[in-house]
């Protein structure tokens, strides 16, 4: 074909730091730090509601609503409006998406138009920056830091934004920003009083917020996840993001959904009727019933909500030890499964021709795979170009994974640091 094949929007985006690794991971059979996902089963009771789904009869197995299988929108309703403090219409003001993933994407391509700016907080979840730009919009980047500038920071927690920094950011051309808390690759769950600061300014400019929650079960340390469609004056410019994935250990049933304001949402379903048109049933079934057992449990100690954070915060504190033990420097999470570390008190000769160039992260993150077969993520994919320089000392390990996959890297990790 003369003519050029790629569609404009698409050119600079089709590198994927996923992609990239989890393939690396495979070709050296690497113990896998890397990829966020689970290596064990979702709870046997949205397994066996999965199963009885399938079982169930043929409408499981044919086209539901588009926008969200009854069952789920109206317990996601049901169960969220006691949480925001706003009574959530199931048919108007919830869409059930193909994962976050797809939540994510109808949100920018709904109402993100070309021109527009979209204030990202850094670290993000890398899909981001290139869902902004395929719909013409500028993405424009404010970076949290630690409290104290060339220090590591103990806990995600010290990692704050600049409210005078973020003001700055604001412009006649910003349509909206992007958080997620708990934070991914961080770990920092927003507090009250930083959410408000947001809301200030988001109310201020007259700006949509959109919040990635798919983490907001996993909290640590007392720390407690609070919705900013909660705070005055948000509900009506927050679209929050929510995954199955995450909150039920199933990350490949793909399952996720949107919570706005019925305004907003109506334009969203325009995207979703004209891209993937509808969800699969069966799943969407399972997680329904996953949520009305939590509801009716919710709070108490037979709560999977309770119980998976519980389970993941002494997997955190092994993870933490070890890497300690080591000479890595963790930044302990307040939230979500992953953990980042300082590399940089470790002296490593790299002493890979196929990396030279690359930022020290993805070299040291290449280098532990290839010659430990140890799989992380180098932190410094979660930044922009303009930021990325100052973060790429850290290393992002996920630690929801079996002990067994844990004492494996740790066995990893202490070999190498008695050699050093």
């Amino acid at each position: 074909m003369s003519r050029q094949l790629q569609a404009h929007r698409t050119v600079g985006v089709c590198k994927n730091v996923w992609i990239e690794f989890t393939q690396l991971a495979a070709d050296y059979k690497a113990v896998n730090l890397g990829q966020g996902f689970p290596d064990f089963s979702p709870p046997k009771f949205v397994q066996e509601a999965f199963c009885e789904a399938v079982s169930g009869g043929h409408q499981m197995h044919q086209y539901t609503r588009a926008f969200g299988h009854p069952p789920l929108v109206n317990i996601l309703a049901k169960f969220f409006s006691k949480i925001v403090g706003h009574e959530i219409d199931p048919f108007e003001d919830v869409l059930v998406t193909v994962g976050a993933y797809q939540a994510l994407f109808c949100t920018f391509q709904a109402l993100i138009d070309e021109g527009d700016e979209v204030i990202i907080v850094e670290p993000f979840f890398d899909c981001y920056q290139p869902m902004v730009k395929m719909t013409g919009g500028k993405a424009v980047y404010v970076p949290l830091r630690p409290k104290v500038e060339g220090s590591t920071a103990p806990s995600s927690g010290d990692w704050v934004l600049s409210a005078e920094e973020l003001a700055g950011k604001f412009t006649p051309r910003t349509k909206a920003i992007v958080i997620n808390t708990p934070n991914n690759p961080l770990g920092k769950v927003y507090k009250t009083e930083e959410l408000q600061m947001i809301a200030d300014l988001c109310i201020k400019h007259d700006v949509l917020c959109v919040s990635d929650e798919v983490y907001e079960w996993l909290t640590y340390d007392g720390n407690k996840h609070v919705k900013i469609a909660s705070l005055p004056g948000m509900w009506e410019r927050t679209i929050t993001i929510g995954s199955a994935g995450k909150t039920f250990s199933a990350t490949g049933w793909k399952v996720g959904w949107v919570i706005s304001s019925g305004n907003i949402i109506q334009h969203m379903k325009t995207i979703h009727q004209n891209c993937v048109y509808h969800c699969p049933t069966a799943a969407q079934e399972a997680v329904a019933r996953g949520f009305e057992r939590e509801y009716e449990l919710f709070g108490t100690p037979e709560s999977y909500f309770q119980q998976l954070p519980a389970m993941l915060q002494q997997k955190r504190g092994k993870l933490a030890s070890c890497l300690e033990s080591v000479g890595l420097r963790p930044v302990v999470p307040e939230g979500g499964y992953f953990m980042i570390a300082d590399i940089s008190s470790l002296k490593v000769d790299v002493n890979d021709q196929s990396t030279e160039g690359e930022p020290t992260d993805f070299r040291f993150a290449k280098w532990l795979t290839k010659e430990k077969g140890l799989a992380t993520i180098p932190v410094s994919a979660f930044y922009s170009p303009e930021h990325s320089k100052e973060f790429e000392k850290y290393i992002r390990f996920c630690f929801i994974k079996e002990d067994s996959t844990l004492n494996a890297a740790v066995d990893i990790l202490r070999k190498w640091s008695q050699t050093q």
